[in-house]
Formats: structure tokens, C-alpha cells, sequence
């Protein structure tokens, strides 16, 4: 249920049944050829929606712009600080928790908001520990991702308009997937960007990170669902916790 539809007058009681509000957060930035500048917006958005069928919960409008420093010099990029992002995730959690939600779900599309929502999530339980904050970034892919990918990944951690993230696309916004544009680069990321500040263009020219055209609906569908049912148990265990308390 999108909670920006609803009005002043009727959405008090509503709050206090559902108790869950999902905000997807994503970011604005490079994607290669074949993706659009807010994939990681679509991806937030589509699986929060998904979500909040199965746990009867809000969605927030979209936080749009995350911080994508790694590729601000990309056309199209636009980054924002990890302060900014930070202050503004913990005014939203506060205003939540006043107008009554016991659970602040983040749904994240872009991995490099993660050390953000963390701290802001660290912040609103100091100020509000009452207020269960999750900070989910498609938890458990792990094993399915390596069970559907054909190619090495290029990264222990990225994951970039890739066989993986297109796959994602294809399965939750197909409509936005340019497939005849896909490529493969699957560029040498070099040890020492793990450790110290490393733009994206010293080693990658598309920000494709892996082999584009190996993508599938089914491969995403494949890990999404496995992402999907993780954090329905997650909210589902915190609401159960919170009827019972």
C-alpha cells in the first residue's frame, strides 16, 4: 500500500494496524548501455512492493539519490554524502516512530548507501530503541547467485549492470531493459581499491562490471525470491515480537 496516496484523516488507524513502513532507497547513477540511470531506484521500488504484499506494510515514497561517489564522474551520476544521507534517514525514522510505526524496514538498490543506512540506523536506535530499524540489501543472495552465474564475478562484494543486476531488471522492471544494447566487460579491479579511494573509471570505462548478455529473467527471479522470503522473515520475527511484548 503506498502511504503517499493516503490521506491525514484516515491513515492514523491504518498505522496503528499495519505498524510496518518500507522505504526503498536507491541511487541515480551509470549503469552501462542497457540499464537506466535509476535502476537502482526500479530495483528498490519493485521489491519493496513485492514485500509489502506479503507483510502488509506501507512503502514509503522513494528516496531517489544515494551516494554513489565510486561513480559521480560518469554522466548522469548523481552523488550525494553519506552525511546527507545519513541526516535524512534518521529524520524519516523519527517521524515514523512519531506518528506511530513499530518497524522502519530500508530496502536498498544501490550497495554503496550500505555504510549510511548502517549509521542511520545505529542513530534512531539511540534515540528511539523502541523503533526496529532493518537495513536490507537482497539478504541471502549469496547461494543462489552462485548457483545461476556463468562467469567468475569480477568482485568479492560489487555487482554492477552485470549478468546479475540485469538479470534483477529483467525479472522486477523488464520494461526498462535495453538487451540489444547488453555487453560484456568484465574489467581488472585492481587490490588496492578495497583499501583506499579508487573512482570507478580507473579501471572501467561502461560501469559494467561481468558479462550483460548472460542475463535472464529466470536467473533473477531465482535469487529475488530467495531475498524476498529472507525479509519477510525478518519483519515477520520483529512483528511477532512486537504483538507479544
Amino acid at each position: 500500500m503506498k502511504f503517499q496516496f493516503e490521506n491525514s484523516f484516515e491513515v492514523k488507524e491504518k498505522i496503528v494496524n499495519k505498524k510496518v513502513a518500507i522505504l526503498p532507497i536507491g541511487a541515480v547513477e551509470a549503469h552501462g548501455p542497457h540499464l537506466p540511470l535509476g535502476t537502482d531506484n526500479l530495483l528498490a521500488e519493485r521489491l519493496s512492493d513485492q514485500l509489502a504484499e506479503k507483510v502488509d506494510a506501507f512503502v514509503l515514497p522513494t528516496l531517489p539519490y544515494g551516494q554513489v561517489w565510486s561513480l559521480k564522474n560518469f554522466p548522469g551520476s548523481i552523488n550525494v554524502s553519506n552525511e546527507s544521507l545519513i541526516s535524512l534517514i534518521v529524520d524519516i525514522g523519527e517521524s515514523l516512530y512519531r506518528q506511530g510505526f513499530k518497524v522502519f524496514a530500508m530496502v536498498n538498490g544501490h550497495l554503496g548507501n550500505a555504510v549510511a543506512m548502517k549509521e542511520a540506523a545505529r542513530k534512531l536506535y539511540d534515540l528511539y530503541p523502541n523503533l526496529k530499524v532493518l537495513y536490507l540489501f537482497y539478504p541471502g543472495m549469496k547461494k543462489p547467485v552462485e548457483e545461476i552465474r556463468e562467469t567468475p564475478s569480477s568482485h568479492g562484494t560489487y555487482f554492477h549492470a552485470c549478468e546479475i543486476e540485469t538479470s534483477f531488471m529483467l525479472y522486477l522492471a523488464p520494461e526498462f531493459v535495453e538487451m540489444n544494447k547488453a555487453i560484456c566487460d568484465i574489467p581488472n579491479i585492481p587490490m588496492h581499491a578495497d583499501v583506499t579511494p579508487t573512482p570507478w573509471e580507473e579501471f572501467t570505462n561502461s560501469a559494467v562490471l561481468g558479462d550483460a548478455t548472460l542475463a535472464t529473467k529466470e536467473k533473477g527471479e531465482k535469487v529475488i525470491q530467495v531475498a524476498l522470503e529472507n525479509m519477510v522473515k525478518l519483519i515477520e520475527d520483529l512483528k511477532e515480537g512486537i504483538n507479544h511484548a
